[in-house]
């Protein structure tokens, strides 16, 4: 989804680091939350059928109860803001920061954890220290020199410790977009031009070759929140797939952010389409990572039980038709626990409840959403794992 830099995140970052977030230690040294007590983890559910199950966190959610669950819960991490530029590279002058991005990398480590970098080439997550100018005011030589240059550096950096990249994101578009499908209206497109998109994916390859190397997108469940059909932009990503394997780009996996829209899904997912959709790109020899799963709660009562069990609902439908597609290699969740979402701050409902759209709740109590998470991933046919688990 394209979102803005939550400036609750940058508060609530400033301030663990003023007050000192749990360090890895700490956190192994808690040991299982309370009420986590007796259930199976839902990375070990996931296992037994192939599938890694993940989560998305960031440093500054580290705090003195949340990393303990997100340690037992989840097989993979997903770096949420850690390697935004607004993080790794402040302002067009700064040094690269690798801080926040080896705190959580040692987490996962810590952990026993798999590893997703995000994102490589992406327009957004700079943050106020860049402005327009300072990206789309370069020239061709200095867009790849700066680019090209924090791409090389940053997979340097984590050679070997990633086990997949983002390496682009949101790329594709139906609108705006040029006869290939990739967007025109990326500072790194209209400076490079759209070689920047395969020239990354060379670049991580390059720099960090056994990770695996992925394209990534919305869009493709429902009519989204602005009336837009998800077809054209399945369309869309296809072609831009198809461009980009033509050229010889070492593009080996399709990422499906996966951000569910509750109002009325049961009667928008097309289930038969979606389906194709999910074969086509299995049949370009990809595999498939859902990578940012979360539901939106909007149009569901405020009342918290109607509203958990709609949620949960939407993830059942969802997850039962997209893991039936063997080439779904993992779910990662976008966060597990409603204290921390980026929905909260970036669409917070016009009731003013607070957004309920993670399996566990702010708590770290398991919902509604938790059971349909682990049936799903439970009941899911078996199939070959991409990644060895280190647990």
């Amino acid at each position: 989804m394209r979102i803005s830099i939550s400036r609750r995140s940058l508060l609530l970052g400033a301030a663990g680091a003023a007050v000192g977030v749990p360090t890895v230690s700490t956190v192994a040294s808690t040991g299982v939350p309370a009420a986590a007590s007796g259930r199976v983890p839902l990375w070990r559910v996931a296992a037994r059928n192939g599938i890694v199950f993940g989560s998305s966190i960031a440093t500054w959610q580290l705090d003195e109860t949340y990393p303990a669950l997100f340690a037992r819960e989840a097989g993979l991490l997903f770096t949420e803001d850690d390697l935004l530029w607004y993080q790794l590279k402040p302002t067009p002058d700064a040094p690269l920061n690798f801080g926040p991005g080896d705190e959580i990398v040692a987490f996962a480590e810590a952990n026993q954890q798999l590893t997703i970098g995000a994102h490589l080439a992406w327009d957004e997550g700079f943050g106020d220290g860049w402005s327009e100018d300072d990206l789309w005011g370069l020239s061709r030589a200095e867009a790849r020199r700066l680019l090209y240059g924090v791409i090389r550096a940053e997979v340097a950096h984590y050679r070997g410790r990633m086990n997949g990249w983002i390496v682009a994101n949101e790329v594709t578009d139906p609108d705006e977009a040029d006869r290939h499908g990739f967007r025109t209206n990326v500072p790194w497109y209209s400076t490079i031009g759209p070689a920047y998109i395969a020239d990354s994916f060379h670049l991580a390859k390059e720099g960090d070759p056994k990770a695996l190397r992925i394209v990534n997108e919305f869009g493709f469940e429902t009519v989204n929140e602005w009336g837009d059909p998800p077809e054209p932009r399945r369309r869309a990503f296809l072609k831009a797939i198809d461009r980009l394997l033509d050229q010889g780009a070492p593009v080996q996996a399709a990422g499906i952010q996966g951000h569910l829209l509750a109002d009325g899904f049961a009667a928008k997912f097309d289930e038969r389409g979606y389906r194709a959709f999910l074969r086509e790109l299995a049949d370009r020899g990809l595999a498939i990572l859902i990578t940012e799963l979360d539901v939106l709660d909007d149009g569901l009562p405020a009342a918290i039980g109607p509203r958990d069990r709609a949620v949960a609902d939407v993830y059942r439908r969802y997850l039962d038709v997209t893991l039936d597609e063997k080439a779904v290699k993992a779910v990662v969740a976008f966060g597990l626990t409603d204290r921390y979402t980026w929905l909260e701050e970036d669409q917070p409902r016009e009731d003013g409840a607070p957004r309920r759209p993670l399996a566990f709740d702010s708590e770290l109590r398991p919902k509604p959403a938790y059971d349909a998470i682990g049936t799903a991933l439970r009941n899911a046919p078996e199939r070959r794992q991409l990644w060895r688990l280190r647990k």
